[in-house]
């Protein structure tokens, strides 16, 4: 089946719907007007529909011609949320929402994901399965895979999906229309960590009078970086970032505490775990040695992104029957970026497969990157992003059908 051909044909509509999209951004677990753009796409198409019960998701399923209760199917995800920033890119289509943008892509994401949705009804008669929809709000911070998870999204054809597959574009760094496929962890873990450093405050003529926080504070952030390279094997990489530090009004009082923010990346599971205990075991020491208290309150947010091995040859071979070695990325390394359809990949084996989107012409290294006001994604990725899903999730079940 030539879907990327098919797709070609689709390419004038895909832009048209991006565009809609990209004027209406939402943001979060609560995207009403998403949502009913969505649902109407895939009523004209006659595609079963189950929205959220606690969210603005969409689930839509396309049986295939098989008639046994037991017979395989797969999902694509695509994610439908915005994010909290003001656009500045000038487009003729930029969002219309004051505070609101999609700066990820995830307007392309649904967009290709529609694409999908209609190659694939087109030929149903000949899927030897079925095809799980899943549009997803709330990926940024919200948890939205895990919402959708715990609503029987995996389940909602009937028996469990067997693999599941996404896309995800990017605006800088991948050349337009190459497709990233490792297999193993493709983006890290992401954790955050609340820091509050409790002294005793007094006057800063007089330090040796309190116990600084502020200066434990400080010996704290360099005392995590030193923790990374001295704990923690170089190959198998560990970023900590603190982004937020606070402490005190003025320049002459020593404050009673001081507070810290950061963000942690790990790329096993491993590793992760290890971080939990070993930042514990550094702050407390630092903490002790200044004569203040630390309390640490570690939240677990994304896990790695684990790309099945068998899944990522599948999605290789795929990609370059389809467009040819030179659309192929194999990197060696991951993306320190994260992603909430780890959880997905958690339950069933499956491929998360980076997009360049990144204008023609672009400086790939100077292009603004996603989440980046001025983000730009190209509509010339949409037909191939949605022929690769569709020519996936065909493979699959056709695959699975012959077990």
């Amino acid at each position: 089946m030539d879907y990327r051909q098919q797709a070609a044909t689709l390419q004038a509509d895909l832009v048209s719907l991006r565009h809609e999209l990209h004027r209406r951004p939402e943001v979060g677990l609560h995207l009403p007007e998403t949502q009913r753009f969505v649902r109407d796409q895939l009523a004209e198409l006659g595609v079963e529909v189950i929205l959220g019960q606690s969210n603005s998701s969409v689930v839509g399923i396309i049986r295939g011609a098989a008639t046994s209760q037991s017979a395989p199917a797969v999902l694509l995800r695509g994610d439908m949320d915005a994010l909290p920033i003001q656009e500045e890119t000038g487009l003729d289509y930029a969002s219309e929402v004051t505070g609101a943008m999609h700066a990820c892509g995830h307007d392309a994401h649904v967009t290709m994901l529609l694409g999908a949705a209609r190659l694939l009804n087109a030929q149903r008669d000949s899927l030897p399965g079925d095809i799980v929809l899943m549009f997803q709000p709330g990926e940024e911070g919200h948890n939205g895979a895990g919402e959708m998870i715990r609503e029987g999204v995996l389940d909602a054809a009937g028996p469990r999906v067997s693999a599941a597959y996404a896309l995800h574009v990017f605006s800088s760094r991948i050349p337009q229309g190459t497709f990233v496929v490792r297999p193993g962890a493709i983006m890290s873990a992401s954790d955050t960590v609340l820091i509050r450093v409790v002294g005793r405050g007094g006057h800063g003529s007089a330090p040796h009078r309190a116990a600084d926080p502020v200066v434990a504070a400080a010996t704290m952030v360099l005392a995590l970086q030193t923790m990374v390279t001295r704990r923690f094997d170089s190959f198998d990489p560990v970023v900590v970032s603190v982004g937020m530090i606070r402490g005190g009004d003025i320049e002459n009082v020593i404050p009673d505490e001081v507070e810290i923010k950061a963000t942690v990346r790990t790329f096993s599971p491993e590793n992760r775990a290890r971080m939990q205990t070993a930042i514990h075991e550094v702050l407390g020491g630092v903490a002790a040695a200044h004569g203040v208290t630390v309390e640490i309150d570690y939240r677990l947010l994304y896990p790695v992104t684990q790309n099945d091995p068998a899944e990522a040859r599948l999605a290789a071979d795929t990609v370059r029957d389809l467009f040819g070695a030179e659309r192929l990325s194999l990197p060696e390394h991951p993306l320190s970026a994260s992603e909430d359809f780890s959880r997905v990949l958690a339950e069933v084996p499956g491929v998360f497969i980076p997009l360049g989107a990144a204008p023609l012409g672009a400086d790939l290294d100077t292009a603004p990157d996603n989440h980046s006001p001025q983000a730009r994604f190209a509509d010339e990725v949409l037909s191939d992003g949605a022929a690769l899903l569709a020519t996936l999730a065909h493979r699959k079940l056709s695959q699975l059908s012959q077990r």
